[in-house]
């Protein structure tokens, strides 16, 4: 009988193989201290006294306590049910209850126009690299209104269509101050740091190795949790689009990310609403400021499916090739973006996460491309996955369209040499994203220049040291080259008498470029037929 092999209990999501490694029985890491609602796609319901919520109707007379009622659209009045997204909220004031718009004076960097008359944004067009992302200096006190700076981008908000790259550093909670962006959703992914996120809807805990998408139009606090001094992570924005579940195709109805896994959080008040808040607004790539008297989360009540929520990419279902050659890497694919092309999303999130590596006889390792998207990667934690050696978390790495890559370090090149196959586990206490689009990136000059910490893989960059040409230096590979040369000869030869004329004269002219001998030269004017062997042809 097999031996009895005890199971370790792991407490540390960083070093899980997978969520279900913590044994926890509730669906959120242990120190989450919110409760949440599951299930993607849902029109969720959720209220803070039982009672308040409205039945059979959204707008009554009176709604309970003096509520107002308050709508938020996300597509279309008239949109087919399966895209159509609203939510219906009962707050103390409406939003609409302000002392009007204010100039905002602000230390991020945030660029929207990606279009190619924007002299702010440019290509890049070789292989690029980014140490981590500085955070604020001692003493400077920086909330996420200040520390948000755009990368990258495609395309502008302003005509619904493209994407941004973000990266935020701060130290600060926003203390009075909320953050509302109507240009399209945010993806957020923590790198460093615990966010304590409070938005309209409920609070959301956000660790390392989750993400939140937040809904353009909702109103959120990015707050530091508890023991956390700074915080820096990756936002993924697009517009005129919204992130989806991949489809699953031939894997059926499970699999990759699974929709019971996403968390919408549940209806919460601030304990005083009596406090002066300033609502920072992105509209079409600029900061502008509403001032009122009272707090922007004042919801007793809400339902609808424009609700923001997160998702542990620890739970990540991974599938892969359990028999030969790499898989692409739409197979980690976690959510998508659609374009207006049907057959190529705007944008996908992939996860590059532990996981067993099974494939036998066969190169296991990603092959050599030049893939026409543009992928703008970036580690979360541990060693992860970039362009060198050096790359570490907080940081990124990006190549371009149609850009040549691959591995050039020592373990890529063994793993190149006939060797017998073991199943494995691989990529384990790391966590690695990529942002993955079809568009063209344009870059900002914070992350070209103001940054700081951008390298380039450019002609200092001697990767081909590590790329011989061994078929050259293959004597074997030289005597074939000789003797298929010969073998050409030898079959012209063969076939000219069959041709009149020999090959010279019309469309068989091009079968003997690359031949040249002297003992060729009778069969290409036709002279094996002027000799007397013409077969019968006059």
């Amino acid at each position: 009988m097999p031996e009895f092999k005890e199971r370790k209990l792991v407490t540390d999501p960083q070093k899980a193989f997978h969520f279900t490694d913590l044994q926890r029985l509730k669906p959120t890491r242990e120190n989450d201290p919110y409760e949440y609602q599951a299930g993607w796609g849902n029109r969720f319901v959720s209220e803070v006294i039982p009672g308040t919520l409205p039945v059979a109707q959204n707008n009554p007379h009176e709604v309970r306590f003096g509520l107002y009622t308050e709508g938020i659209t996300y597509s279309a009045f008239a949109a087919p049910r399966h895209s159509n997204f609203s939510t219906y909220m009962y707050r103390a004031r409406p939003a609409a209850a302000h002392q009007g718009y204010a100039s905002f004076e602000t230390k991020s960097n945030v660029e929207n126009c990606f279009l190619s008359v924007n002299p702010k944004v440019e290509t890049l067009a070789e292989q690029a690299e980014w140490s981590p992302f500085k955070l604020p200096q001692e003493g400077e006190k920086i909330d996420f209104a200040d520390g948000l700076h755009t990368l990258a981008g495609s395309g502008d908000p302003n005509i619904k269509e493209g994407l941004a790259l973000y990266v935020y550093m701060f130290n600060s909670s926003m203390e009075g101050r909320a953050f509302c962006n109507t240009d399209g959703d945010f993806l957020i992914s923590g790198q460093l740091g615990t966010l304590d996120i409070k938005t309209e809807m409920g609070m959301i805990f956000l660790q390392p190795g989750e993400i939140c998408v937040i809904q353009r139009g909702i109103r959120f606090c990015m707050n530091l949790a508890p023991g956390t001094d700074a915080a820096r992570g990756y936002i993924t924005e697009v517009w005129g689009s919204m992130w989806e579940l991949p489809d699953l195709g031939p894997l059926g109805g499970h699999g990759l990310a699974n929709p019971r896994d996403f968390l919408y959080p549940v209806a919460a008040i601030d304990d005083d609403l009596h406090v002066p808040y300033q609502i920072v607004n992105k509209i079409n790539g600029k900061l502008v400021a509403i001032n009122q008297d009272h707090s922007p989360f004042d919801l007793l009540a809400w339902h609808g499916n424009v609700v923001p929520y997160k998702y542990d990419l620890t739970k990540f279902s991974s599938q892969n090739s359990t028999s030969i050659d790499h898989t692409d890497p739409s197979i980690f694919c976690v959510l998508t973006a659609k374009s207006r092309d049907p057959v190529t999303p705007l944008a996908d999130f992939l996860w590059f996460g532990p996981r067993w590596d099974v494939a036998t006889n066969t190169f296991r390792l990603p092959y050599f491309h030049r893939n026409s998207a543009s992928e703008f990667l970036a580690c979360l934690y541990g060693k992860g996955l970039g362009r060198s050696d050096d790359f570490q978390p907080g940081g990124g790495s990006f190549e371009g369209s149609h850009t040549p890559h691959g591995g050039f370090h020592e373990g890529y090149q063994h793993g190149m040499k006939i060797q017998e196959s073991f199943p494995e586990k691989i990529l384990e206490d790391q966590l690695t994203i990529m942002i993955e689009s079809s568009r063209l990136f344009l870059w900002t000059e914070y992350a070209r220049k103001g940054c700081g910490t951008i390298s380039t893989h450019g002609t200092d960059y001697k990767v081909w040291d590590a790329l011989p040409d061994r078929f050259s230096a293959n004597p074997r590979a030289k005597e074939l080259l000789a003797k298929l040369k010969e073998d050409k000869i030898a079959e012209k030869k063969r076939l000219a008498p069959y041709y009149f004329g020999g090959f010279s004269s019309g469309a068989n002219t091009s079968a003997t470029e690359g031949v040249h001998s002297k003992e060729l030269k009778p069969y290409l004017n036709g002279a094996a037929e002027t000799n007397g062997t013409t077969n019968g042809v006059h």
